[in-house]
């Protein structure tokens, strides 16, 4: 599932890209099926490492992936990489996980060069705010989430960090009513008949991509879009 429209982003030969909380590796992968990109996947998880290698692996192997790709486990508050050594900075779902928002914040935008372009998301106000309310359990685990962002709120946090936003939208409107379904009869539970039968049509709408889903959701991300997206660029 990509969040991040690409086609938004200035990728060309050469560019280097950082996916920082890259997970199992769904930007990862995406950014490094363009020709003649440089990818950096990183994450403070090592299982999710050893899953987005393994996507990697395989896309290698089927010769669908010309960019050069590199995988490493470490902690956005503290990147091993030196100033502005990236074009494009991509942060999916990561903020609202961070204690320490504002040293995240400041540390990708270090590593991002003057006109480089930054790509942030995360879970937009109204479905995540519903989410909270059904459930306990959804913000009461590891790592889970700390926070609930509106747009301005965050877009002003970005600023302050010598980044000006382009553009804005919002993502995957049919995955809010799971999740609201999901948090109603449990997060942790398998025996929801409606929530598998919800999951295996998400899963069948990635696979497939049918054209009444991709115009449903198209419709629907203004009003109930899941995720939030911003694109931003880095001053001199």
């Amino acid at each position: 599932m990509i969040t991040m429209n690409f086609a938004r982003l200035e990728i060309r030969p050469g560019v280097r890209i950082l996916d920082i909380g890259c997970g199992p590796g769904r930007h990862t992968c995406a950014a490094a099926c363009l020709e003649g990109t440089t990818v950096i996947g990183a994450d403070l998880m090592f299982d999710d490492i050893a899953e987005a290698r393994d996507r990697l692996v395989q896309l290698d192997e089927e010769g669908v992936c010309p960019g050069h790709w590199e995988l490493l486990c470490t902690n956005i508050l503290n990147l091993p990489f030196e100033d502005c050594a990236f074009d494009v900075v991509i942060c999916a779902e990561v903020l609202e996980h961070i204690t320490k928002q504002r040293s995240a914040m400041a540390e990708i935008v270090r590593v991002l060069k003057p006109g480089g372009q930054l790509a942030v998301s995360v879970p937009r106000f109204f479905p995540e705010w519903i989410c909270w309310k059904l459930s306990r359990e959804y913000t009461d685990t590891d790592l889970g989430h700390v926070r609930i962002y509106k747009k301005k709120q965050l877009i002003n946090l970005l600023e302050k960090n010598n980044v000006h936003l382009l553009a804005y939208h919002y993502a995957h409107s049919l995955h809010s009513p799971f999740w609201w379904l999901k948090c109603l009869v449990g997060p942790k539970r398998q025996d929801s008949l409606l929530v598998n039968l919800y999951h295996r049509l998400l899963v069948w709408d990635l696979m497939e991509k049918p054209k009444i889903t991709r115009m449903l959701e198209h419709l629907l991300n203004p009003i109930l879009g899941k995720s939030l997206v911003l694109y931003l660029k880095k001053g001199s």
